[in-house]
């Protein structure tokens, strides 16, 4: 990699300094809103529900999807939360005590609140990792660690095993509504089935020497080993540390020797250190573009195509395709 930088040192570390912290599938098989899932089962009372506290806003939406009217779910982490940083309050400790059931991601995504998990499982509550029954072979190791990436989610079948977990546990706890869940369960799997296929499809459209995904954070290792794309990012799988002046300078050292036509902001990460990337890519004569933002470690807004798991994986899918192409 050429080690010559053009753009000063100062200007990246100008950029990097205002840091100070922060769709549906298109095939014919997948039109329906995911936010359309039925439950088979008889409606129930506000009193009669389990109570059930997740961590992301993705988990937080396959529980619903799996549970249905059984279920009333309270999630700690929203749209543009980074879980890396995430330390939870008072309220949000007392939310998971009073929970019947806790659901969370596991792999130390939530690394500041395992202590918590440990604790409410010692007192009776059904704690339960969505990435638990994901066999070790499956999952990706870290680079600079000995663990394992954390972000299952944006490889849909990996997500499928996480929503047999979310069935397990509600079947387990809630046996008399078992059948209501397992019919849930495999009907957010044939919609999974499609994303899966539409996603390996749309990659493929996509230039072999352009298939190439930097982004601001190593949050897509799952997706690019999935759907056929080289990942490169600025910082590690945490963003538990800040991005130097080095990796910004290597980066596009890359970027500008092979041409890469895109970059991608994060919705939950500051845009700051990839507009610090652009500026030293076109200090070296080659014109890269933001490609669009992408949903990283949440997705969007309830309530909007982007606030499901299929439509924020969608959203990513068409956007990568776009810029790239």
């Amino acid at each position: 990699m050429k080690k010559s930088l053009l753009i000063s040192s100062i200007a990246i570390v100008a950029i990097i300094a205002g840091i100070s912290s922060t769709v549906l599938v298109q095939s014919n098989s997948s039109n329906t809103d995911e936010m359309s899932i039925s439950d088979v089962g008889n409606s129930v009372t506000d009193s009669e529900k389990i109570m059930i506290t997740t961590t992301t806003n993705v988990i937080t939406v396959l529980v619903e999807k799996i549970g249905g009217d059984h279920v009333s779910v309270t999630g700690l982490m929203g749209p543009g939360v980074d879980p890396h940083l995430y330390r939870p309050s008072a309220s949000d400790v007392k939310k998971l005590q009073n929970a019947d059931i806790v659901f969370y991601n596991g792999l130390d995504l939530e690394g500041k609140m395992g202590d918590v998990f440990v604790k409410i499982g010692r007192e009776g509550t059904a704690v339960w990792a969505v990435s638990e029954n994901i066999p070790h072979e499956s999952l990706l190791n870290l680079e600079t660690s000995a663990n394992f990436d954390p972000h299952i989610w944006w490889d849909a079948e990996l997500w499928m095993e996480a929503a047999k977990v979310v069935e397990m546990g509600l079947s387990e706890y809630d046996p008399k509504n078992s059948k209501t869940y397992e019919a849930n369960l495999e009907e957010y799997m044939t919609r999974l089935a499609d994303l899966n296929t539409y996603s390996l499809e749309k990659m493929k459209s996509i230039p072999d020497e352009q298939r190439v995904l930097v982004t601001a954070h190593d949050a897509f290792q799952y997706f690019g080993n999935a759907y056929g794309l080289e990942e490169m990012a600025i910082q590690g799988w945490s963003t538990d540390s800040e991005a130097g002046i080095r990796e910004i300078q290597n980066l596009s050292d890359e970027i500008a020797e092979r041409k890469i036509k895109a970059v991608f902001v994060e919705t939950s990460i500051s845009p700051a250190t990839i507009d610090a990337l652009k500026a030293a890519v076109q200090d070296k004569g080659h014109d890269v573009v933001i490609g669009g933002e992408l949903f990283s470690d949440a997705i969007g807004e309830k309530g909007t195509s982007e606030g499901t798991y299929i439509g924020a994986f969608t959203h990513n899918v068409d956007t990568i395709a776009r810029a790239l192409k």
